[in-house]
Parts: C-alpha cells; structure tokens; sequence
C-alpha cells in the first residue's frame, strides 16, 4: 500500500545502498579511463577484501576496531593489484599485442577464475560473518542496520578522499591527463605503465574497501563478489563506460530503482528492476547517460 512514509523510506534506502554499488563501479570504470580495459575480475578483489576484513575483525583487532580493519583491507588489495598489474596487465602494451581488448578479457576472466577458486580451496564454501556491534540508527522514520549505515557514511568518506586525490595532488593530475590522453602524458615524460600500475591498484582498492564495509551485511564467502560485479557493470553502462560522474550517478538511481521496485511492485524480482533500467538507458542513449562517444588514444 502506497504512502509518503513508505516512500521516504524507500529513497532513502536506494540512495543509501546505491551510493555503496557506485564505489564498486567507480573501481571498474577508473581503470577503464586510464589502462582502457575491462577489469573482469573486480567482483573478486572485493571478494578479497571481504575475506581480509573478517579475518583482521575476527582474529585480530575484533569487532569494535572494524573502521581500522576496513582501510587495511583496502591497503592489502592495493599492494595485491600492484603486484598483479605488472605481471598479468603491463605484457597487453610491452609485448606488441595488437587485440588487446581480447587479451584483457581472457586474462581478467582467467584471473577471476583463478581467485574465486582459490578462495574456495582454502577457506571452503562457507558463509562467514565479522560481526557487528553497532546499534540500530533511525534515518528519519526509517530504522537503518547500524552496519550498513556504518557502511554508506564511510562509503561517502572513500569517495571524498578518492575526489581530493584526484583533484588535489600531482598523482591525480597525471591520472585525469592519462584517462584524456595516453600518448600526451607519455611525450610529458610520465612513465604511463607505472601510472598503469598505480591506477589498477587503486581501481581494485576501492572494490576492496566495498567488499569490507559490506561484509557484515552480506556475509563473506568465495563467490559474494558475482552480483556486486553485475551491479558494477549495470552501473557503468547506466552512467557511461570511463566516465567517473556517472558511476556516482549511475549507482544512485541503480539503488532507488531498486529500493522502490521491491517496495512497490515485488521483492523477489529486484535484480530484474536493475536489467530493465540498464535496457531503457540503452534505448535511449546507448552510451550511457555521461558516456563518452568515441575512445579517445
């Protein structure tokens, strides 16, 4: 039964959740701008960091300290990326390799194969959960898990700090000229395979810290990073492959889509509400809302 109260709760449940799905997206589409790949594999490094944030709650800092194990996990992700990019990613331009769109995908998807059962094999195909002590909060007439509230607030923390390093520092002036233009920051004399590397580490950094901050909302095990990944890609293509606004943008209406088509129409079908509006935006504008036209070198 419609009425406003449900309705403010819904938004604010669809906003909350979508901005969280925009951070995976923002990971996707942030090495895309800059390496001009798909990373296939980004629903396993947020499996990861899941994985590392129960590990750090449960055997070491404990369930009050979970905003210091959120960072770590991020950090462990990163230093994994930089290691993984020069081995599996750095050949697709220092080995001649014409197709390289192709190479990108067969590697990726090979390397998400490779993590998921690894994940397995280790740690079996159990649910897992860190825990969580925070308290229910209410959000205007909407009682919030204190988790995932934990989670939205600190989602909104990452993608300040993400903003300021773009915005701000040297590094994030080299990353915006490198998503513009490859071969310009190279005749500047930037050595754009290291910023490869870096951009990768910091693309699958922010799945990391999205598979941690979610992971008491969503528990933790081998394949929970499979409909994150959908979300992500859904999310690239509502706001356009590459483009950074329209992750952020894109995930927001993802969520209140969502939000309103469970509360409103029926719950068992919300993942079908995300393929419909990925389908009208196709329609519409097929390369996204904020997508750019052409690939720029």
């Amino acid at each position: 039964m419609f009425s406003s109260e449900l309705l403010a709760q819904t938004l604010i449940a669809g906003v909350m959740i979508g901005v969280i799905y925009a951070l995976m997206a923002l990971g996707i589409t942030f090495i895309y701008s800059i390496v001009k790949m798909i990373n296939w594999a980004m629903g396993e490094f947020y499996m990861i960091g899941s994985f590392v944030q129960y590990a750090l709650v449960v055997y070491l800092l404990g369930p009050d300290l979970w905003w210091v194990a959120a960072p770590l996990s991020a950090a462990t992700v990163f230093l994994l990326g930089m290691v993984i990019e020069p081995i599996l990613i750095k050949p697709m331009f220092t080995q001649g390799i014409e197709r390289r769109d192709d190479y990108a995908t067969v590697v990726t998807i090979a390397l998400l194969l490779l993590l998921r059962n690894l994940a397995t094999a280790l740690g079996g195909p159990y649910q897992r959960n860190p825990g969580s002590d925070l308290p229910t909060v209410m959000i205007g007439p909407l009682p919030e898990s204190g988790a995932r509230f934990a989670a939205f607030l600190c989602t909104l923390l990452a993608l300040a700090l993400f903003y300021l390093l773009l915005k701000r520092t040297w590094l994030g002036l080299a990353l915006r000229a490198a998503a513009q233009s490859r071969i310009g920051v190279e005749t500047a004399g930037i050595d754009i395979l290291r910023l490869d590397q870096v951009a990768f580490g910091i693309g699958v950094a922010l799945a990391a810290i999205a598979g941690a901050l979610l992971a008491p909302v969503f528990f933790v095990f081998p394949t929970n990073g499979v409909v994150t990944t959908v979300k992500g890609f859904e999310i690239i293509v509502i706001g356009g492959l590459g483009s950074i606004p329209g992750a952020l943008v894109a995930g927001i209406l993802l969520g209140v889509v969502e939000s309103l088509g469970t509360a409103f129409i029926s719950s068992p079908y919300q993942n079908a509400y995300g393929f419909l509006l990925v389908l009208l935006i196709l329609l519409i504008r097929p390369s996204g809302l904020f997508g750019e036209r052409v690939r720029q070198a």
